[in-house]
């Protein structure tokens, strides 16, 4: 997080965190939804999936914006015309967002159908997450990985050189 709010900052970008082990208020966060152009997302991966408090954020926030009627309109379709498909209901079309994850595995564990994924790429595996800001109506910037976290430091440093490439290249 501090390497992205840094990184963005010297691009000239407005920055506002949340920290949600520390604890937020709902209303606070979709207020940070409606107002960021680009939303940035980092989270370990535990057991293969978002950690549990990163998920309880996620439903109580964008819950939020859904009852407010500031973030979608129902899931898009309506009887007036069937043509509207499933999804389509996002408001925040000219917003982007983008997932960077921390993982155990190494990188050869995805993306062949011999490894232990069985061929899916780190997004796929992470597809619950995209599509929860996708149904919004948001645009995915290219998501980053960070892998075997464990392992070493020299392999994580020349991850995070590549990773401060990426954040130049699509901010």
């Amino acid at each position: 997080m501090d390497i992205t709010k840094e990184s963005l900052e010297a691009k000239g970008y407005e920055v506002k965190t949340t920290y949600i082990e520390s604890g937020y208020d709902v209303n606070e966060e979709n207020d940070k939804l409606l107002w960021a152009d680009v939303v940035y997302l980092q989270t370990p991966v535990y057991w293969f999936g978002l950690p549990s408090l990163f998920k309880s954020y996620i439903d109580k926030v964008l819950m939020v914006g859904y009852a407010q009627g500031t973030t979608l309109t129902g899931d898009g379709r309506t009887r007036e015309d069937l043509n509207k498909k499933y999804g389509s209901g996002g408001l925040l079309t000219n917003k982007k967002y983008m997932v960077c994850s921390t993982w155990n595995s190494p990188a050869e564990a995805f993306n062949d159908k011999e490894q232990f994924f069985e061929g899916l790429s780190v997004d796929q595996v992470l597809t619950p997450l995209h599509k929860s800001y996708q149904f919004l109506g948001m645009n995915k910037i290219p998501s980053f990985t960070f892998f075997d976290i464990f392992k070493g430091q020299e392999e994580v440093s020349k991850q995070v050189e590549e990773f401060k490439k990426h954040i130049s290249t699509h901010f």
